[in-house]
């Protein structure tokens, strides 16, 4: 054991469970059943956590009733579930982990058409995200919840979980009922703290009635909701309080916020780590069973230091355990310099959740495909090749650290001075520099694993030829589209990309044209604002920001408004001139002038660099290309390509 973790590393009680440390991996939706029951998917997805060394693992939302489902979550409370949990649980406990299954009902926080029924809520107040009005539940639904929620843990615990974790967290039924913003009732569900706790309390007695004493169970407890109306950090004191002093409760994990504001329950790039640890304390300091930790806590040194501060008593992490799922051995083994740091993109894990896809990861390929290409899965190459890998940037860096870790001889070309490619040019936009963790890994890597790399050297058909490789795998990016409008040669236009390079000369009033809408425009024109520039964004899309993930999505534009950054939807440009700009509204073709403009910045999206490709068709034993130069997408699809090609090899 690394000595520096007096703490972290020690077995703790849970009521009647010991966890072999005071690591847990929180629970998130997954979107990996199938017919709504568990998967073999799941097994693995979990197993690979255990593998990798946390204590305890607790899975994401299980559906206590037919009423409540919004990402094809699992069925609770059918019995059929019971083999796939088994299956879960065994391959779990294999590697000397715990798992606690979690139980929720979403309440108003869905889609009707998902469950062909009406949302449920104490009282007919849409969610703020969802915006579709609910049902007030009748005393009758309000029983059969309540009976639901005990025949799905008794459930559970016939699938072998160790604990039961109920949900009343930044989504759920039970938070509506604790709140006075969505519970409005008049009778013994609502109006007072006492009456609001009501609905918690008889689930927690369903539970732990169906489950006995022998398991634990525990809170998923939002602390604070952040929405006017709602209940703050003092009221759950209180609740708090009152739940632990049931003495059926065995610890508390907290969560904050609701879906709307959603940067503050699954906070985004631009929130500081450890930004909830603070109120986790307060919870602490006034209940006497164990208190998690969460928010954006990435490292095992900090991890520690909450533990030894006494700000909790286990500390949990979910995108970070997603993201390298081998934190807790590298961290006792004294490799820290070897793991993933989760970037907090929210692009594979929360954004294909809340599309009804299965979760993955950007900088983790084998998330949700451990079966295929978790730790293991990576064998040395039979024949062992010379390969040359041209681009520096992660899905040439990622082909050529799996083409290494195979056993073959790999010498990597990078035009540049510097590896990172894109992720180097996108971390200089505002909050967003977290994305170069991507880059440090993947060059760390490189470094541990001796790829000869080349900087500054221009790889030419003629010098890929000469070193003789046995394959060559081509990731040369991609290049910034240009437009063809009249006018858009002029000095005065640049590209984002020039902007964030500091290649461009900026004026004070910045017009900046965004067709790709994604985080280019977004963060170059926070940028130039916190430069003190008037900035306004134009986009032909129906709002800026069109395809950026939803929980960064509001955090983003409280920054961009606060910094006074004009937003201008639907509207396309028709003319640049010297210091103005022709705009149309996309619907209507109503043309009007922008004047005063220095500088016209364009985010265009971009296009495939793939003339070294086509040059050495038919010139090279094996050839393959990965990431943008293929067609420009995301950060995760260039990290698993790299990957796949890396095992082809």
């Amino acid at each position: 054991m690394s000595g520096q973790f007096k703490y972290l590393f020690t077995p703790f009680k849970l009521g009647p469970v010991t966890v072999k440390n005071r690591l847990c991996f929180l629970p998130h939706v997954t979107v990996y059943s199938e017919n709504h029951l568990p998967s073999e998917r799941h097994a693995y997805y979990y197993a690979e956590r255990a593998k990798g060394g946390v204590g305890l693992i607790v899975t994401g939302c299980q559906m206590v009733h037919p009423t409540s489902d919004q990402s094809n979550n699992e069925y609770a409370f059918d019995e059929r579930v019971i083999p796939g949990y088994k299956n879960i649980t065994d391959m779990v406990h294999e590697h000397g982990a715990k798992v606690f299954g979690q139980l929720t009902h979403y309440g108003n926080q869905g889609k009707s058409y998902l469950t062909l029924r009406p949302l449920l809520c104490p009282s007919p107040v849409p969610d703020l995200f969802m915006r579709e009005t609910p049902k007030e539940m009748e005393k009758e639904e309000i029983g059969e919840i309540i009976k639901g929620f005990g025949k799905a843990a008794r459930n559970q615990k016939l699938g072998g979980f160790d604990g039961i974790e109920i949900k009343l967290a930044h989504d759920g039924l039970i938070r509506q009922f604790l709140s006075p913003y969505s519970n409005r009732r008049n009778d013994e569900y609502g109006g007072s703290l006492e009456n609001r706790m009501r609905f918690a309390l008889e689930a927690v007695d369903a539970v732990r009635e169906a489950i006995g004493n022998d398991i634990a169970l525990g809170l998923r407890f939002c602390l604070d909701e952040f929405i006017s109306g709602g209940y703050n950090l003092d009221d759950a004191k209180e609740m708090a309080k009152g739940f632990a002093n049931t003495g059926k409760i065995d610890y508390i994990s907290p969560s904050m916020g609701t879906y709307n504001p959603m940067h503050i329950f699954c906070a985004p790039m631009g929130v500081a780590p450890g930004y909830a640890v603070p109120a986790c304390a307060a919870i602490k300091e006034i209940v006497d069973i164990p208190v998690f930790a969460f928010g954006r806590i990435n490292t095992p040194v900090q991890a520690e230091k909450i533990l030894a501060d006494g700000q909790a008593d286990i500390v949990g992490m979910c995108r970070q355990l997603i993201c390298d799922p081998e934190l807790p051995n590298k961290a006792r083994e004294g490799r820290p310099e070897d793991i993933r740091a989760c970037i907090a993109c929210n692009q594979g894990c929360l954004e294909n959740v809340f599309r009804l896809q299965p979760s993955t990861c950007v900088h983790n390929p084998a998330a949700g495909r451990e079966k295929e290409l978790g730790m293991d899965t990576i064998k040395p190459a039979a024949v062992k090749k010379k390969v040359v890998v041209v681009g520096g940037g992660p899905a040439g860096m990622k082909a050529a650290e799996v083409a290494a870790l195979r056993g073959h001889k790999v010498v990597l070309y990078e035009a540049r001075s510097e590896l990172g490619g894109q992720v180097n040019i996108a971390s200089k936009g505002a909050n967003r520099s977290e994305i170069g963790d991507v880059a440090r890994y993947l060059i760390h890597q490189l470094e541990k694993h001796r790829v000869e790399v080349k900087l500054g050297v221009e790889a030419t058909p003629q010098a890929v030829v000469a070193e003789n490789p046995d394959a060559v795998v081509i990731a040369t990016g991609c290049i910034p589209l240009v437009s063809d409008v009249p006018g858009a040669k002029q000095d005065n236009v640049v590209t984002a990309w020039d902007v964030l390079e500091g290649k461009a000369k900026v004026g004070e009033n910045v017009l900046l044209v965004d067709e790709e809408s994604f985080h280019a425009a977004t963060s170059t024109a926070e940028l130039l604002a916190d430069q003190g520039k008037r900035v306004e964004i134009v986009t032909s899309y129906p709002h800026v920001g069109n395809n950026i993930e939803p929980d960064t999505f509001g955090f983003l534009y409280s920054r961009l408004f606060s910094k006074g950054v004009t937003l201008t939807p639907n509207t396309a440009v028709k003319e640049i001139s010297a210091n103005g700009v022709v705009v149309y509204n996309a619907y209507s073709n109503t043309e009007r002038v922008i004047g005063d403009i220095d500088t016209v910045v364009l985010a265009l999206g971009n296009k495939a660099n793939d003339e070294l490709y086509k040059s050495l068709k038919g010139k090279v034993k094996e050839l393959y290309r990965v990431g943008d130069c293929v067609a420009p997408r995301k950060l995760d699809m260039a990290i698993y390509e790299g990957n796949k090609v890396g095992r082809l090899l």
